[in-house]
């Protein structure tokens, strides 16, 4: 379900993102194509394309305002699912989940999180770019994935779930599923090519749909295969401590 609701929500969230981008960063252009482009660069297939005309945005403010402000309420599904997948990894009762007004503000929260994701790397890319050493700028782009894959995914562990856990806590699980982003973001052009060659055969240009809905899916996986792992390594070593004591 948060395959589904990822997909669905991608472009209207990349709406979003990129026309705030485009008023706030207006006197910056270099900048501003930078961030787009480390955005769009993360979504195989249909990133290139997408980015093409991301900044053709034009008509009346009215209309674009009202646009980009459903287009986010839209957009906000996913993260309300996520939210309801790690409350059910924590355990919580349906009656001490939040509202729809505290989930939505919750979701605000997390498009702000992985928002914030995605200009930090492309400040780190920009940065790392600067040395002109090809091996040295590889090896410090792939460290700098990894740490902000990780530092997204634990402030999403924290504040997205009702009961939220100390940052140490939350290491674990956020440390394994950033190396598992970092590793899906650098083989996931070449997992969707050959999903929809495939299955191209088949569904023709449905295919597309099915090999990006695969890649969120093993996103949506490794994330919340982290969040488990945080839940269960505690349990474990109560258990381990119940042992020792009987």
């Amino acid at each position: 379900m948060v395959a589904h609701f990822s997909f669905l929500s991608v472009f209207p969230l990349l709406l979003v993102f990129t026309t705030i981008l485009g008023f706030v960063l207006e006197n910056s252009p270099k900048l501003r194509d930078t961030i787009i482009d480390s955005a769009f660069s993360r979504i195989p297939i249909i990133g290139p394309e997408l980015a093409r005309d991301s900044t053709q945005l034009q008509g009346d403010a009215y209309v674009l305002v009202v646009g980009l402000v459903v287009s986010l309420w839209a957009g906000m599904k996913a993260f309300n699912m996520l939210q309801f997948a790690l409350d059910d990894i924590a355990d919580v009762p349906l009656d001490d989940r939040p509202n729809i007004v505290r989930s939505r503000l919750r979701s605000l929260l997390g498009i702000a999180i992985v928002g914030g994701g995605q200009v930090a790397a492309a400040v780190l890319t920009s940065f790392v770019g600067v040395t002109g050493v090809a091996i040295l700028s590889r090896v410090a782009l792939v460290l700098a994935a990894v740490l902000v894959n990780t530092a997204v995914l634990a402030a999403s562990y924290r504040w997205l779930t009702v009961r939220p856990q100390s940052w140490r806590a939350l290491a674990p699980g956020a440390i394994v599923a950033g190396l598992g982003f970092s590793v899906l973001q650098l083989v996931g052009t070449a997992f969707v090519g050959r999903a929809i060659s495939r299955a191209s055969s088949i569904y023709g240009t449905f295919a597309t749909v099915i090999g990006l809905i695969a890649w969120l899916s093993l996103h949506a996986m490794v994330a919340l295969l982290g969040a488990e792992l945080n839940r269960a390594l505690p349990m474990r070593r109560l258990r381990g401590d119940q042992a020792s004591t009987t």
